[in-house]
């Protein structure tokens, strides 16, 4: 969260503090099924055998890179042929349970040669793909054409924080992402509070703590400004490095991303990881 609107944010947190117990009684919000390894309703599908055989790892919306290595990389996630391995060059089939035309593209980063699957299409990947594939991106219509951003991937619900910011951003990752739907400003009977309190709520709660950049970890930054900022992690390199996913940094309001960072005690990087 940027210093330049710490008193709209000191007010907006106040206003969200007083609501929340009215949000929590009158609705709950809908979420995408979690990342279990079965290919539910809603998701994307990638089979490590030909012909949607062996195991699986099911996705709920773009991933910029796999992954290459454990224990970083997005991998197979059910019993059968391939579990346990890292899904990056090693996928040969999908299915896509999606309402989204879905993209997989050869490079990380939404590069190099491509293939589409429709909505609700089982297919194996082509001679180019097929155990060559780094990433995959929802499209933004329903039958297919143009590229969704991944700005698009949030629904922009506060599950409790403040609206389009960092903590909105990353909380929805956690509920559509890592298996926790039920993730709230009040998850685990704590309050999260603002980012730079979220490693203390994560303590509190039994969620590992660490220094260890993992892909689907969230990134926390505890000395930036009044309020601290977190980010989702969405790629790990080899040399140690990370990039993130972020809402609220570089882009007022609004989604960024960054590469190559560490972790560190400067105010523009991060200090903790949390591991959902």
């Amino acid at each position: 969260m940027k210093k330049n609107i710490r008193t709209t944010l000191t007010i907006a947190g106040t206003a969200l503090a007083m609501a929340v117990p009215l949000i929590g009684a009158t609705s709950a919000p809908a979420f995408a099924a979690s990342r279990d390894g079965s290919c539910d309703s809603g998701e994307f599908c990638l089979y490590y055998n030909s012909d949607q055989a062996g195991s699986v790892s099911d996705f709920t919306g773009s991933i910029s890179d796999y992954g290459a290595t454990q224990p970083s990389c997005y991998e197979f996630k059910s019993a059968g042929n391939g579990q346990g391995v890292c899904v990056k060059n090693n996928a040969a089939s999908v299915w896509n349970r999606s309402d989204k035309t879905v993209r997989v593209y050869f490079n990380s980063g939404y590069g190099g040669a491509s293939q589409d699957f429709a909505p609700g299409a089982k297919g194996n990947l082509n001679s180019t793909l097929k155990n060559n594939e780094a990433s995959h991106q929802f499209l933004g219509s329903t039958g297919g054409g143009s590229n969704e951003s991944p700005t698009n991937d949030f629904d922009h619900g506060t599950r409790g924080f403040a609206a389009n910011n960092c903590t909105a951003f990353a909380a929805y990752r956690i509920a559509s992402r890592l298996g926790v739907p039920n993730f709230s400003n009040s998850y685990g009977g704590t309050t999260w509070g603002n980012a730079n309190t979220w490693d203390d709520a994560a303590r509190r709660i039994g969620v590992t703590v660490n220094t260890t950049p993992t892909v689907g970890a969230i990134a926390v930054n505890d000395t930036h400004g009044d309020y601290g900022h977190v980010a989702y992690v969405n790629a790990v390199h080899a040399d140690g490095s990370f990039d993130v996913e972020e809402y609220n940094w570089n882009n007022r309001l609004a989604y960024g991303t960054r590469k190559n960072l560490r972790v560190s005690s400067a105010e523009n990087s991060f200090q903790h990881m949390l591991h959902f």
